[in-house]
Formats: C-alpha cells, sequence, structure tokens
C-alpha cells in the first residue's frame, strides 16, 4: 500500500451522483443554440473543459478535421463568443441541478475514508469550472469533513483540462507527491482515462458508473475498470 500516495478522482458520474445530467445539460443549451448534436456525442466527451467542449462542438458543425484525443491542442479563438453564449446557458442549467440533486456516488465517501486510513492522499479533479465545482464540493461538505485534500478544476490549470494531464500534476504538485509512479487516476469518461494516460499515472482506472459503457471505456488505455468506485479499496489492496 506504501507505493501508491494519491489518487485523483474524478466528480459527476465517478464521485458524485449525475443521472448523466452533465452530457444532458450541455445537449440541451446546444439543442437551444441550434447546434446539431446528439446527446450520445456529449456522453463520450464530457469531462473536459466545457467552453473547449463548445469551441470542438462548433468546429465539428463546420466541418473542420477535428479529433478527440487532440482536444487539448486545438485553438479556435474565433468560435470563443459562441462557445461562451451556449456555455453561459449550460452553467444555468447546471447550477440549478447541483443546487437540488447533489448526492455523492454509493460507496464514494467510504472509499475516501479508507484511502485517507492508510495513509493516501485524496483530490478531486474535474472538467468543470470553478463555481459548479464548488457548489459540488462545498454542498457535499467533503473538505469540512475531512474527505479530501484538495479540490481541483480548470481555471486551476488556465483551462486546460483533460485530456491534458496537467489537473493531476497540479495535484501532485500541491500534496507533494514527486511520482507519478505513485499516483492513480479513477474516472467514467474517455477524458478522464486519457488525461491518467497522458499523465503516466500506475493505475487508471475507469469506472461503469457514469454516461459510458465498458465497450466505450475499453477502448481507452487503462489499467482497469471497475463498476464503481466502491471497488477501488479492494483492488487497490490486491494489487497494488
Amino acid at each position: 500500500m506504501n507505493r501508491i500516495k494519491l489518487v485523483v478522482f474524478d466528480l459527476s458520474g465517478t464521485t458524485v451522483e449525475d443521472d448523466n445530467a452533465v452530457a444532458k445539460s450541455l445537449h440541451r443549451a446546444a439543442v437551444e443554440y441550434g447546434l446539431e448534436v446528439s446527446l450520445e456525442e456529449f456522453q463520450q466527451t464530457i469531462g473536459t473543459n466545457k467552453i473547449h467542449l463548445y469551441q470542438y462542438m462548433i468546429a465539428r458543425n463546420q466541418g473542420l478535421p477535428v479529433k478527440f484525443e487532440d482536444f487539448e491542442t486545438y485553438d479556435f479563438p474565433e468560435l470563443e463568443v459562441e462557445a461562451l453564449t451556449l456555455f453561459d446557458r449550460y452553467s444555468v442549467i447546471m447550477l440549478d441541478y447541483y443546487r437540488q440533486h447533489v448526492k455523492a456516488m454509493p460507496g464514494a465517501e467510504e472509499t475516501f475514508r479508507w484511502c485517507r486510513a492508510n495513509g493516501i492522499k485524496v483530490a478531486t479533479d474535474t472538467g468543470f469550472h470553478r463555481n459548479i465545482s464548488d457548489a459540488i464540493i462545498e454542498s457535499l461538505a467533503w473538505k469540512e469533513n475531512g474527505l479530501i485534500d484538495l479540490a481541483v478544476h480548470v481555471e486551476l490549470t488556465g483551462g486546460v483540462g483533460r485530456p491534458a494531464p496537467y489537473m493531476i500534476f497540479y495535484a501532485m504538485q500541491q500534496l507533494g507527491i514527486q511520482s507519478v509512479h505513485q499516483v492513480v487516476k479513477v474516472g467514467d469518461t474517455p477524458a478522464d482515462l486519457l488525461s491518467g494516460k497522458n499523465a503516466g499515472c500506475i493505475g487508471n482506472i475507469g469506472v461503469l458508473s457514469g454516461a459510458n459503457s465498458v465497450e466505450v471505456l475499453g477502448r481507452i488505455a487503462h489499467t482497469h475498470l471497475l463498476r464503481s468506485v466502491g471497488e477501488l479499496p479492494g483492488l487497490l489492496e490486491q494489487q497494488f
């Protein structure tokens, strides 16, 4: 167990119950705006910076040859105003949802406690901006109750989110972890797994409690796939 010093957990769909609300909220704002994109496309691309995601979706609608694996390498300044309009509407929808429905995923808080009891730092990371991330963390009182050490959102890394690895590196820096060989990343989206892969985490673990199936997550480089975050302590005890 001494091998693992930090676990970085995604929020919605991993440690926070979601009912696919993130993808639905993104899709609702897009449809209201007139963007031609499916709910399934958002399900497979959530976990990213949402402003960048709308820029990416608008670029796709315009026929530009963009690939999700290169998501955070693109720069579409000409699409920023349009993307911000969509993002502002999405934020209203999303915040309204979380003010009414914030609830920890079954097994999440028990897993946090187990990590802390075993000397493992706990961080959350998310594609949300500060307002939504703070609303979730404060409503669940995870910091006040000593369940997590750090909450990372995309504004802390200059807006660069997944699949880039920088939120994981930020957590490592803030918590004094020097090696990715002591870090496990856990999440329910392709973006989560790609960020863990890009960071070089020794454990890159997908969970099936969110919007994506085993077929979707299985296509992304990973070390393990679990049904839920509640299975993580047993896995760490057995294999790390």
